[in-house]
């Protein structure tokens, strides 16, 4: 079995005709939890955090995860709430400004693209990283190098395939080491970047901070460098990136933090402490605000109350900001409703569920009653995986397709539907299908399966519901485990192949290493694979920013969703609108459609 994290996509699927390619979870996030409760108070200007035993000096900024942190190694990472954590850490050459859907430059002073869009040279800022270190051209070729080759990355695809920066490869398709296309130009504050072939959202992918600037040879798990410090010294206690929080200390499971580098290139931060308790249970996480222990936190959909908010306004981005209250503590809250570019499903695994079973779950599922009355109107339904705002055509096109072409009754619950495909597939009041559902555990995500089971009782069809933890559930999903399961995908990158290279089939096979996800979608198993499978590879073959190609990947986009609609290898349900509160004590802009994850702190204040 070929090593998937070194291997160029583009050269495995032409070589095996649709093996398992490169990929690793990416962009994925969900709710779970673990109970969690705290008697302590917060909001002090000098704090000490007694349940952790770690001191902070000066002003804190009081936040919570609603999931563990695994790693603070940009390369590895691939949960939402590591994520949060090395954005405050690391700077990569672009950055999206508050989270917006455009890069704006980091790192990067300035750039240049040649005219065939495969080279770009970058001039570096005059930066250093947390230990005083100058950043150079030599750390980047350092970095991305830990990207494509170390056995720490869960992200060399997207250097080695997504990008399609030059590379060598041996007989078998695996990156050969040292062979990246980096140079240092005319002096170590330049580096240019040599891609095989154009990429249509190359400066969009340098803003993930899986590309982020590290010190050369920090690390010793590449070729060539023997680490200036342990791996999991690095990962765990000492991170040193160049961004404008220096690491301060995180306890596994309980709460994690980060300091203001004074020597920040950028805006010095305006706060000392970024503060973050983990905390997976939804009423602890609800109870622990309410206690104003947090500053800036989310609301639990089952505290959440959809006639407390009061939209003052509406930007350009649609996002609506005003109030939010009065809370159970009698305080008013500051409120922002973002429409982010993320889609949140059902995905099964289509060895071990039947295809009839899957179109039952479809006729049943009203996307529009479950974000009114599960989710308390708090997104909105979804029949497409990619996000509408980055459809093509936009999100007139995409109402369009779903009105045209969905074959599930949008909008509706069709029993009746459900009950005679599975009848046709032999199925019977005697003859029951059995399916394991299994849910992060999220009290809304639980009572939309409550609601699925009853209906789907009428068509032959027993669910039971089981609730895992949010590592475990990956777990299972990349093992093949699951059957039926829920996760949501947050953008990496604003483009639709984002998305939908989760419905690429060969990349979708758990018994390969890597599986970007757990549908196992096969000939054997889906009508639709070939479709699926020529239509992604339309989009790699087509990957230049130039109108042509994107008219190419743009039929080729649809081709795939209608592909999923009619195997179901994963039922969109809806695309979220990220909520967010803060008490007066906060000034801080309203994130963008990226999500909150990937918004910087610097510039944040307190009031207090």
């Amino acid at each position: 079995m070929p090593d998937t994290n070194k291997l160029s996509r583009r050269r495995f699927l032409k070589a095996t005709g649709g093996a398992a390619t490169a990929a690793a979870l990416a962009g994925c996030t969900g709710g779970d939890g673990e109970e969690t409760t705290t008697e302590s108070g917060g909001g002090e200007t000098e704090t000490t955090q007694e349940d952790t035993g770690t001191e902070l000096s000066g002003s804190v900024f009081n936040r919570i995860l609603d999931g563990t942190i695994t790693t603070m190694d940009p390369v590895a990472a691939t949960d939402t709430s590591s994520g949060i954590l090395i954005q405050q850490v690391f700077d990569c050459l672009m950055s999206y400004q508050n989270a917006l859907p455009t890069v704006e430059n980091e790192l990067a002073a300035d750039y240049t693209v040649s005219d065939d869009f495969t080279t770009y040279t970058f001039e570096l800022a005059d930066a250093t990283y947390h230990n005083g270190d100058q950043v150079t051209a030599s750390d980047f070729i350092y970095a991305w190098e830990r990207l494509a080759a170390s056995e720490n990355s869960r992200r060399a695809y997207f250097i080695l395939d997504s990008v399609g920066v030059e590379h060598e490869e041996d007989d078998e398709g695996n990156y050969v080491p040292g062979t990246l296309g980096l140079e240092v130009g005319e002096s170590e504050s330049e580096l240019v970047v040599n891609l095989a072939e154009p990429f249509h959202d190359t400066l969009e992918m340098f803003a993930y901070t899986s590309f982020a600037a590290l010190p050369e040879g920090i690390l010793g798990d590449i070729e060539e460098y023997d680490g200036e410090m342990e791996y999991t010294e690095f990962a765990s206690n000492n991170p040193i990136g160049a961004g404008p929080f220096e690491f301060a200390f995180w306890e596994q499971g309980t709460a994690a933090a980060v300091s203001k580098y004074d020597d920040y290139y950028g805006q010095v931060a305006q706060v000392d402490n970024v503060r973050w308790q983990v905390i997976e249970d939804d009423t602890a996480r609800y109870n622990y605000a309410m206690n104003e222990n947090a500053d800036y936190f989310g609301l639990p959909t089952a505290q959440y109350d959809p006639g407390l908010v009061q939209v003052e306004s509406t930007d350009e981005y649609g996002r609506e900001v005003g109030q939010y209250g009065p809370v159970r503590n009698g305080k008013t809250l500051n409120y922002v409703g973002v429409p982010t570019l993320s889609i949140y499903y059902v995905g099964f695994n289509m060895e071990k569920v039947p295809k009839a079973v899957r179109q039952a779950f479809a006729y049943v599922l009203n996307q529009d009653q479950m974000v009114s009355e599960v989710f308390k109107g708090r997104g909105s339904p979804a029949e497409l995986f990619t996000p509408p705002t980055i459809f093509p055509g936009g999100a007139q096109a995409a109402s369009d397709l779903v009105s045209s072409d969905y074959p599930y009754s949008a909008g509706e619950t069709d029993i009746e539907a459900a009950r005679q495909v599975m009848e046709d597939a032999g199925y019977g009041p005697d003859n029951q299908y059995e399916i394991q559902w299994t849910q992060y555990n999220n009290n809304a995500w639980e009572e939309m399966a409550s609601i699925l089971r009853d209906q789907l009782a009428s068509a032959h069809i027993n669910m039971q519901i089981q609730k895992a933890d949010f590592s475990t559930l990956l777990e299972r999903g990349r093992n093949g485990q699951l059957e039926a399961y829920t996760l949501g995908w947050i953008a990496d990158w604003p483009a639709p192949d984002n998305f939908l290279q989760l419905l690429n089939p060969p990349q979708t096979d758990t018994s390969e290493q890597g599986p970007i996800s757990y549908v196992n979608w096969t000939a054997e198993n889906g009508d639709a694979y070939q479709q699926a499978t020529d239509a992604y590879q339309q989009v790699v073959d087509n990957p230049a920013p130039t109108d042509e190609a994107q008219q190419v990947r743009n039929e080729a986009y649809v081709d795939i969703e209608t592909a999923n609609w009619e195997d179901v290898a994963m039922l969109p349900v809806y695309n979220q609108k990220e909520e967010t509160f803060w008490y007066d004590t906060v000034e801080i802009e309203p994130f963008g459609g990226m999500g909150p994850s990937r918004q910087k702190l610097n510039n944040v204040t307190l009031n207090r």
